[in-house]
């Protein structure tokens, strides 16, 4: 028992020194990236979402995934209540009081998507150990690989969002995402829960337009009238309609939470009532990136490890010879 004590005890100093040491070593850190001049994503306009979910059943479609009925409940409107492995698009509802009033918080109601938000900077690539989650370098779309995966889940405990599901009920288990619909955009198509949405409340595009698109809607009158394309915006010949611009809460949300996504959200109550988290700018992926760069660069640290254990196991070979010795 004192030898294991004895072991903690000079094991804790060796990584107290190793970490002095690391704090006094110059940080290897970095900042969030800058989005890709190129990259593509969605933007999501819940003023004027209708609850349809076409885009739901589009992504089935698409995706050749199955019916995902697991969970009996009292609202067949709202299966599934959350993304799986085996669906990748949700639509949920704010719901209080009464809910008659459309974006409304007393007695309103009011329309989220939830899917992949293709972070600028995402966790999920940062932590994957074998590279089964990437980043395209030129769409932005955070992509998987099936054939590379371990099954080890670590995506799924990194992503603050709740994105990657692990299918459990799967032979082989493997992760269920969305990604865009990048295996359709070969044949010129895209988003197919942008395609399919009939008011434009999912919106295709570059990031940058449709950024330019969120903006000029927060800047409007409520009340006054505009035109909302639909689709793919920017691409020539895309439908669109005119309607009354709805009171906006006054924040583009994933133009700046984590350093940016590329799946952006406007609606017409605070984010957090429709269960959207409040996360700081930096992304988590460069804060944990800096910190393993700064304890194992220069192998500080495991050299500290080595050196205290090498250390201990000497001292006990010292004292189990001298003990040897003695008996003889």
């Amino acid at each position: 028992m004192s030898s294991r004590r004895e072991f903690l005890r000079h094991a804790l100093a060796g990584v107290g020194a190793a970490t002095g040491l690391a704090a006094s070593a110059p940080a290897a850190a970095r900042g969030n990236p800058e989005r890709l001049p190129e990259a593509v994503g969605l933007l999501f306009d819940g003023t004027l979402c209708i609850g349809c979910k076409a885009c739901v059943a589009a992504c089935k479609r698409a995706n050749d995934l199955p019916l995902d009925y697991r969970t009996p409940i009292e609202s067949q409107w709202d299966l599934p209540v959350d993304t799986t492995a085996r669906t990748f698009n949700v639509i949920k509802v704010y719901r209080d009081g009464a809910a008659v009033n459309k974006d409304v918080l007393e007695d309103g109601y009011a329309f989220s998507k939830t899917s992949c938000l293709h972070c600028v900077d995402p966790s999920c690539v940062s932590a994957c150990p074998v590279s089964a989650m990437t980043k395209d370098a030129v769409t932005g779309i955070v992509q998987y690989d099936p054939d590379a995966c371990i099954g080890c889940r670590y995506c799924v405990a990194a992503c603050p969002f709740g994105i990657p599901k692990f299918d459990y009920e799967s032979a082989t288990g493997k992760i269920g995402k969305c990604e865009l619909c990048r295996h359709r955009m070969e044949d010129g198509h895209y988003a197919a829960c942008a395609e399919v949405c009939p008011t434009g409340a999912t919106l295709f595009g570059k990031v940058s337009d449709l950024q330019a698109e969120a903006q000029r809607r927060l800047s409007l009158i409520p009340g006054a009238t505009t035109v909302y394309p639909r689709g793919y915006l920017g691409k020539n010949d895309q439908p669109s309609w005119e309607g009354p611009v709805a009171s906006y809460t006054p924040h583009l949300y994933g133009e700046k939470e984590l350093g940016g996504t590329q799946v952006m959200h406007l609606a017409g109550v605070p984010f957090e009532r429709l269960g959207y988290p409040t996360l700081p700018e930096r992304s988590f992926a460069s804060r944990s990136e800096t910190l393993q760069h700064t304890l194992y660069g220069g192998l500080v640290l495991p050299i500290a490890l080595f050196g205290a254990m090498t250390w201990v196991a000497r001292k006990n070979s010292k004292q189990h010879d001298e003990a040897e010795g003695g008996d003889k």
